[in-house]
């Protein structure tokens, strides 16, 4: 079919032209005398992207299990207990990474719809009079059900109670896309993947690591080679690495991280958050619902879209796809056949968004789900006129 196709997959995510030409590039000398003037500068920027300044930015060839990997196995022992919250695929594949490596999980069950339960952490924190648990484990942005989680209220319970848990955040499909503070939520690793927030290729596994980490590391008893911190951070001071990196994904990630930093991160979060209201709009006026149990869990990254009784949701991802060339993302798991999902993350701007929505209409229309044609759109047509407006006149 001629024409682009429609990626709104919640990653990978659309990649800007400027990345693919970044990448186009002879392939490089990682050993060359000037290559620390391209790797130190970049991973000094790529730290404003976490909102850190204390914090140490590594940078793996892998993808975000990869980062789940290297924040166990670099700062924990057989046996430690670790706190961790399951309500979707990837918060319950994190656990799965923890309990292969021996460690004690107490993994609270959620229904697939909300968040981390603050109430629970506090609970479990607060008895845990011995301290053994030893890191917290949030899921910033669950992308299989489109659900956002409080990583600041999180922190607030740890210092109520003068627990000194590590905090680990799993930040791989919002970092860069939903506000993220390093520093001040103290968080201990951060985890995020390159093909999300950052517009790039799958092929790097990006992590931002505290100094009580790193501290944590001298006593861990885990195995770790490949994603052994320490080896990295060694090199990376003199602005090379361990072992090959992928250094034309580096050079992605340098035009990348330069295009977040000029529109502004505060500009990206805010574009974010408007066009996940188109979507939003764009769901209830269809008549149907959000997989996110309310507002509080609303994500601006993904939606997932429950179908009506008595229809499956991979029909409407298969007819969008071999029909249209759009392409939505899948239930996972619990909610396998009961919802699609959209992605609204990285490079995107609202013409795209419409485009994503008049897609899903059409093939929402032939699988036979009952809603006015032209209702979603012109829900989120209404949305981002009214957000505009809103912008030109604050700009005034």
């Amino acid at each position: 079919m001629p024409g682009f196709k429609g990626l709104y997959v919640p990653g990978p995510s659309n990649m800007p032209f400027r990345v693919r030409q970044a990448m186009d590039v002879a392939l490089e000398d990682h050993r060359a005398p000037d290559f620390p003037q391209f790797i130190l500068p970049l991973l000094a920027d790529v730290k404003k992207i976490f909102k850190t300044e204390t914090g140490h930015v590594i940078v793996y060839p892998g993808s975000g299990t990869g980062g789940w990997e290297s924040a166990i196995a670099n700062t924990l022992s057989p046996g430690n207990k670790v706190l961790a919250s399951v309500f979707g695929q990837f918060s319950m594949l994190w656990v799965d990474l923890c309990q292969r490596f021996g460690l004690d999980v107490d993994a609270i069950q959620v229904d697939w719809g909300k968040g981390v339960p603050l109430d629970q952490y506090r609970a479990k924190l607060d008895a845990d009079k011995q301290h053994a648990i030893k890191a917290v484990l949030v899921t910033q942005n669950e992308t299989a059900t489109g659900v956002a989680s409080d990583v600041a209220g999180v922190r607030r319970i740890l210092d109520d109670l003068g627990h000194p848990a590590m905090l680990f955040v799993d930040g791989v499909s919002s970092i860069a896309c939903i506000d993220f503070r390093m520093d001040e939520w103290g968080v201990d690793v951060a985890v995020c993947g390159s093909q999300k927030g950052f517009m790039m290729p799958t092929g790097l596994a990006i992590v931002c690591v505290s100094e009580k980490a790193l501290k944590a590391g001298e006593t861990a008893k885990l195995p770790r080679c490949f994603f052994d911190y320490r080896d990295m951070l060694k090199s990376n001071a003199q602005g090379y690495f361990p072992y090959t990196p992928a250094a034309t994904l580096l050079r992605a990630l340098r035009a990348s991280v330069d295009m977040l930093l000029e529109e502004g991160l505060d500009n990206v979060f805010a574009r974010h958050r408007r066009l996940a209201g188109a979507v939003r709009a764009a769901v209830d006026a269809w008549g149907l619902r959000n997989c996110a149990q309310g507002p509080e869990w609303y994500s601006d990254t993904v939606t997932a879209v429950l179908v009506p009784e008595g229809f499956d949701a991979n029909d409407v991802i298969k007819t969008a796809y071999n029909r249209y060339d759009l392409s939505l993302g899948g239930g996972l798991n619990k909610v396998a056949g009961k919802v699609f999902r959209i992605g609204h993350l990285g490079w995107l701007n609202e013409i795209m968004v419409l485009q994503a929505l008049g897609g899903v209409e059409l093939a929402m229309h032939d699988v036979g789900i009952k809603f006015e044609p032209g209702a979603g759109v012109g829900a989120a047509v209404r949305h981002l006129s009214k957000a505009g407006e809103a912008m030109r006149m604050a700009a005034e």
